[in-house]
């Protein structure tokens, strides 16, 4: 038996993965447990443990595991074999998707965007905004914020706050301007302010932006959150100056804060919208790249992918919309299940003052802040010996991070909820003995 973060596992179960997998590997290290299958909200390992998914793919699967509709709808295109892969030709698989994301996403919001299907993960998607910027406007400089994260390519990780991730690029990250995020320097600094002077003042040495990237609240950055107004401001500063707003909604869109947009209660209309992670709402890889039609500058291929006609996800990606964005109480059963959490993690903060927990997120995006990165991962460890899978964000990893199925049945939220008060209660416990 071997242990890790004090949980202790089998090591036959583990070894093919030690001894084969890279060592980048980073999951597996801090959740030791062979997966084998699952549905909605529970996971269940090969040797029969199951557990509470309130990390969900990082987002990738706001709807839960194997949800019934997608299932469906992707198996019945298998059976009649329906093209899987098809570069960017056209397939009936995209045009759906197209039709049914022009139907109940975009024009119920009044939005206008062409879609930009780039190579299948986040990190292309913001490869494939930035480039486009940068095209449209004849300008390098982009401004992006403390705490980000927009991925681990070489021009999304130069967006990239996280010392960790940029420490493996092997070269100087250029061509950014980072600014303080909303809050970053307490409440008295007014970061848009200074970004409103420099661009402003011709000789402040910052150069012109080809554009503003930012994530309403950041998930891997620690939960941190920017107001509405805070929104509308730098939207309004961008446009002043000459640059694009992109709005990085890859973790924190398909409903995860609360409405299909991130942006959407903020009244702003960036020029640019990155999605992936949930967009096919199964899981299998997809991203999109929302272009305001003025800026569809784009000459054809100069950019692409391989693997950007995943028809698979193309069907996943409908049904999910058909399914659940058609119905007006989808949102509202979001609305519910959000208010339920934070009121749950608030009352297990109000238990647990002696760890001096801070809550943190939006929607159902949420987390609570704790003094250290060790204290973090001994709850996260706890929780996972109890059952429930959650990860840490932060620039310290100080942060517990929950991300359960925006769709949960509120008897697994609350399980979830206890084995979190549980957790936190070990902890508490640990350090009383500790400190005596």
């Amino acid at each position: 038996m071997t242990e890790n973060a004090g949980i202790k596992t089998d090591h036959n179960l583990l070894r093919t993965f030690e001894e084969h997998e890279s060592a980048v590997r980073s999951y597996g290290r801090n959740f030791p447990v062979v997966v084998d299958r699952a549905r909605g909200a529970q996971i269940e390992a090969s040797d029969g443990r199951r557990f509470l998914d309130f990390l969900t793919g990082c987002s990738s699967l706001n709807y839960g595991h194997n949800p019934e509709p997608l299932k469906r709808a992707l198996l019945e295109y298998i059976e009649r074999d329906g093209v899987a892969h098809s570069l960017d030709l056209y397939s009936v698989a995209k045009q759906q998707f197209l039709l049914a994301f022009q139907r109940e996403i975009l024009e119920p919001r009044k939005l206008k965007y062409r879609v930009q299907f780039p190579g299948p993960t986040g990190a292309n998607a913001v490869e494939a905004a930035l480039k486009l910027a940068r095209k449209v406007t004849g300008r390098e400089n982009i401004v992006a914020f403390t705490n980000g994260f927009h991925g681990v390519t070489l021009g999304a990780l130069a967006c990239t706050g996280n010392e960790h991730h940029r420490g493996g690029a092997g070269i100087a990250l250029q061509g950014v301007t980072r600014l303080p995020y909303a809050g970053y320097l307490g409440a008295d600094f007014d970061s848009l302010a200074y970004l409103e002077r420099v661009l402003g003042d011709p000789s402040s040495g910052v150069d012109k932006p080809a554009a503003v990237i930012i994530e309403t609240v950041q998930g891997e950055g620690g939960l941190n959150c920017a107001s509405h107004d805070w929104l509308r401001r730098i939207a309004r500063i961008a446009r002043q100056h000459g640059a694009l707003l992109i709005v990085d909604d890859i973790q924190a869109g398909v409903g995860r804060t609360g409405t299909f947009f991130s942006f959407e209660q903020a009244g702003i209309r960036p020029d640019i919208v990155t999605l992936a992670k949930s967009i096919s709402g199964y899981g299998l890889p997809m991203s999109l790249v929302l272009i305001a039609p003025e800026h569809d500058e784009w000459l054809p291929g100069e950019h692409n992918g391989t693997f950007r006609g995943n028809c698979h996800a193309f069907v996943t990606a409908r049904a999910a919309i058909e399914h659940y964005w058609q119905d007006p109480q989808f949102t509202q059963q979001i609305a519910k299940n959000a208010a339920y959490l934070e009121s749950g993690l608030r009352a297990i903060a109000d238990r647990h003052r002696a760890l001096k927990p801070r809550l943190k997120g939006r929607g159902l995006m949420r987390g609570i802040q704790m003094e250290s990165g060790d204290r973090a991962a001994a709850i996260t460890a706890a929780a996972f010996r109890d059952g429930l899978i959650i990860e840490t964000s932060g620039p310290y990893s100080e942060v517990v991070k929950l991300l359960p199925p925006i769709n949960i049945a509120r008897e697994e939220l609350e399980q979830g909820l206890s084995i979190l008060d549980r957790a936190m209660a070990v902890v508490a416990k640990s350090d009383s003995r500790a400190a005596a």
